[in-house]
């Protein structure tokens, strides 16, 4: 077995902490719709792909009507998520902004930087805020659930089993002697 990280509902989704009675709540409900709907009709107007649409909802020179309408309904997504969580306070802008890595040349040892795409994102600031608010919330709901003994502790990692063959010790007979 691999030990690469891997997406398990029962630790991503069924621990996600979503607002309080997200499944019901009317403005949720009907942001997605709006945005799911509408981005439907834009794929089979355009004949494009998913690939194809966001590369143009990402790119800052893309001024075309039906963009710019998938990204105000991606805002109004964003402002029905954040209200379902009662954090008015958080002003979500989205921005156009450029990620850079930092690459080392391996000959002279300067670093360079290369250019990533585009992203019609949040503001780095704006982002950790509502990472941070998330893990928070999501810490308080886990020590509640264990105060109402519906949360088991978490069992104690075990050491795994050593695969490396033991000595024998020559006074003992083997398995086939």
């Amino acid at each position: 077995m691999k030990d690469d990280l891997r997406y398990t509902p029962s630790d991503c989704f069924e621990t996600f902490p979503f607002p309080q009675s997200w499944q019901r709540h009317a403005s949720l409900e009907c942001a997605g719709k709006c945005y799911y709907e509408f981005r439907a009709e834009l794929l089979a107007k355009n004949e494009e792909g998913l690939t194809a649409t966001y590369n143009r909802f990402h790119d800052p020179a893309e001024t075309s009507p039906d963009i710019l309408k998938l990204r105000e309904l991606h805002d109004a997504m964003d402002r029905a998520v954040l209200d379902a969580y009662g954090w008015t306070d958080i002003q979500p802008t989205c921005e156009f902004l450029l990620d850079y890595e930092e690459e080392e040349d391996e000959e002279d040892g300067r670093t360079s930087r290369r250019k990533k795409p585009w992203r019609y994102r949040w503001p780095d600031e704006v982002r950790d805020e509502v990472l941070a608010r998330l893990l928070d919330l999501n810490a308080q709901r886990a020590a509640e659930e264990r105060r109402q003994g519906l949360l088991a502790e978490k069992p104690k990692k075990t050491k795994k089993k050593s695969t490396k063959k033991k000595k024998s010790n020559p006074n003992q007979p083997g398995l086939f002697d």
